[in-house]
């Protein structure tokens, strides 16, 4: 069982990342992901425009490359050199941010308390709010952080579900609570999959709480009360355990931020998402969309 992180802040804004910048045991990462369907290269967008001194937590990078899925997590040893490689030290506050209208910091995020990072906080409206406040950026190629000490412990307040467990749950008809992060109509089964291959529909007995949901239009999170609206509207109570789903597993990991906000830390990602349940042969629901 996971523990629960207390001391240190789930989100943190511009201003109060401009005042602790300077602070040598704060690292910030940028996790910018993108949609494959959408053309944005959050590399090369990290080269052109970043928050002073940040480096880059590439998803697709800090994966497991022998998985068929995209941006799988790795294993233990692999998170723990790459971090390492960042930089990272066991005591680091790390601040991580994105540029992505899903919220892909909090992948990273989840992946760093998964991992046992306690000291990990994500930048409330990410680039766009640093850039809206003149925040110091930079850009061309980084300069590699010295090796870190970063070293893999217990989860904190993190958690996943592997597919067979879930499936097994789904088929008997006991999962529980399921919240899927994306589009009304993905969800649905109405709008394509912007992956190639996959069926559309969602997983029996799930429900869905878009990302967008979640989100301003400025891009920084929603009041708590709305945080709660959102999910109670998609008929999930959120002082229960709640499992999250999404696309490839990084909207699931918004879902657990928001769930955090709240006080809620038992919840489960999977990670595989609809990238793996749309391209099994586990059972498929379709529907009509809830009106905006």
């Amino acid at each position: 069982m996971s523990s629960t992180a207390s001391s240190t802040p789930l989100i943190v804004n511009a201003e109060w990342l401009a005042s602790n910048l300077g602070n040598l045991r704060l690292k910030v990462f940028d996790a910018t992901s993108h949609l494959p369907t959408l053309g944005r290269d959050a590399n090369a967008e990290h080269l052109a425009c970043r928050i002073a001194g940040s480096l880059r937590f590439d998803i697709d990078k800090i994966a497991d490359k022998s998985s068929p899925l995209p941006h799988t997590l790795p294993a233990a040893d692999q998170f723990q050199s790459q971090m390492q490689d960042l930089g990272l030290e066991n005591d680091d506050h790390v601040i991580v941010y994105c540029d992505s209208v899903f919220l892909s910091s909090a992948r990273a995020w989840w992946m760093l308390r998964l991992f046992g990072h306690e000291k990990v906080s994500v930048l409330d409206g990410g680039l766009k709010s640093w850039l809206a406040r003149s925040g110091a950026t930079e850009n061309g190629p980084t300069i590699d952080a010295p090796k870190g000490g970063f070293t893999v412990r217990a989860p904190i307040g993190a958690q996943m579900i592997p597919v067979d467990s879930l499936r097994q749950l789904v088929e008997l008809g006991v999962a529980g609570q399921i919240a899927d992060a994306r589009s009304a109509g993905r969800f649905a089964g109405v709008d394509p999959e912007p992956r190639a291959g996959l069926r559309r529909g969602h997983m029996p007995g799930a429900s869905n709480v878009p990302i967008a949901s979640l989100i301003n239009q400025d891009g920084r999170l929603r009041s708590l009360d709305e945080i709660a609206a959102a999910f109670a509207a998609g008929g999930i109570q959120t002082d229960r355990p709640v499992i999250t789903t999404c696309g490839s597993g990084v909207t699931a990991c918004g879902l657990a931020l928001g769930l955090a906000l709240l006080g809620n830390e038992n919840v489960f990602v999977y990670d595989g998402s609809w990238s793996e349940w749309g391209a099994s042969d586990a059972p498929i629901e379709t529907s009509t969309p809830s009106p905006a």
